[in-house]
């Protein structure tokens, strides 16, 4: 089961950017977290995100809490998974 951590890359269920890609950047309480895209990749800005309104995929990233979005964008392409955040998922209903 994959949990709600700094690093993991999540689906955005609900919402004019539901089935993008974000990443966890900061965890502010236990209903919200703040995930950025970052814009330039997958169009998502850094926003506060409900926990509901995010699906947890089983991939994460090495980056450290409050990231800027260039030290996301280095981490994205470090790792090479650019592609895998560019692509856009349905969202389950």
């Amino acid at each position: 089961m994959t949990t709600i951590q700094v690093g993991r890359i999540v689906v955005k269920t609900n919402g004019r950017e539901a089935g993008k890609k974000a990443v966890i950047v900061d965890l502010i309480n236990p209903n919200y977290v703040l995930v950025t895209g970052p814009k330039t990749i997958t169009s998502v800005r850094r926003r506060r995100c409900n926990i509901g309104h995010i699906e947890p995929t089983d991939k994460v990233i090495s980056i450290k809490r409050d990231a800027s979005d260039e030290e996301v964008i280095a981490a994205i392409e470090k790792d090479k998974m650019k592609e895998y955040m560019e692509e856009a998922i349905v969202p389950k209903v």
